[in-house]
């Protein structure tokens, strides 16, 4: 499924992580808060905030809507292209460098959970991923995984006779994306990889070098130079972006 368009904004105040897609009714909160507890230890707390929920476990904190308004459910159902006549809300969180990761492990845990008590679908808004039951019993989110956060893909650059690599997903992190392009007729694997394992390493640094910068990577073998700065929309979804170049370590 693809989107259409440029995706709207919520009703809320905030930005969408995640929707999710139920064809059955929503699941209650103290569902949601049972489920969680059995799955990751709890305890999960959840505050009702007037339409809006509150979801605390330890120290990180999601804001969600279980249930949207219909016609606003109808809206999302639409768009996204969906059958789903329900659908719930992650709102993406603020973060900082330090607990960036855990807290948006916190919020995808949340998208599993009614993702697999509904058998529903939940839309990865930053990463431009669709996520079935099936897909989530792949990814258990025990731990902090990047490749469970952030995509990395191929395709024909718009302006020129070339291939454009980059990620989706390092956004949720407030961090720039990155993208590479290169000649076409070349084997992508090798870029994919080197390109998600640059991404991986920023997160665990939480920042991504200016313009003009060379960062070597010695747990990579390469060092990698920032070549400029822009913005796009591949996904609906206008992001910032940063072209790298990357070699080997001599």
């Amino acid at each position: 499924m693809k989107i259409r368009r440029k995706l709207p904004k919520p009703s809320g105040s905030g930005q969408p992580l995640y929707l999710i897609g139920y064809s059955s009714p929503a699941p209650s909160a103290a569902e949601l808060q049972m489920w969680f507890d059995l799955e990751y230890g709890g305890p999960l707390k959840l505050k009702d905030r007037g339409g809006t929920m509150i979801a605390t476990h330890g120290p990180w904190t999601a804001t969600l809507q279980i249930a949207l308004p219909d016609l606003e459910a109808e809206r999302w159902q639409q768009q996204l292209g969906w059958r789903h006549p329900h659908t719930g809300l992650i709102l993406r969180p603020s973060t900082i460098p330090q607990t960036a990761c855990d807290t948006i492990l916190h919020a995808a845990r949340l998208a599993r959970g009614l993702t697999l008590m509904t058998q529903g679908t939940a839309y990865d808004v930053f990463s431009h991923l669709h996520l079935n039951p099936s897909d989530w019993t792949d990814q258990p989110l025990i731990q902090f995984r990047a490749a469970d956060h952030v995509a990395v893909t191929q395709t024909d650059a718009p302006e020129a006779r070339a291939e454009w690599f980059h990620t989706l997903g390092l956004s949720k992190f407030s961090l720039d994306e990155l993208e590479t392009f290169r000649p076409i007729g070349l084997s992508g694997r090798p870029i994919l990889d080197t390109l998600a394992a640059i991404a991986e390493e920023l997160l665990r640094m939480g920042r991504v070098p200016t313009v003009g910068t060379t960062l070597p990577l010695p747990l990579l073998g390469l060092s990698f130079q920032v070549l400029r700065h822009r913005t796009a929309a591949p996904a609906g979804l206008s992001l910032a972006f940063r072209e790298i170049a990357w070699r080997q370590s001599e």
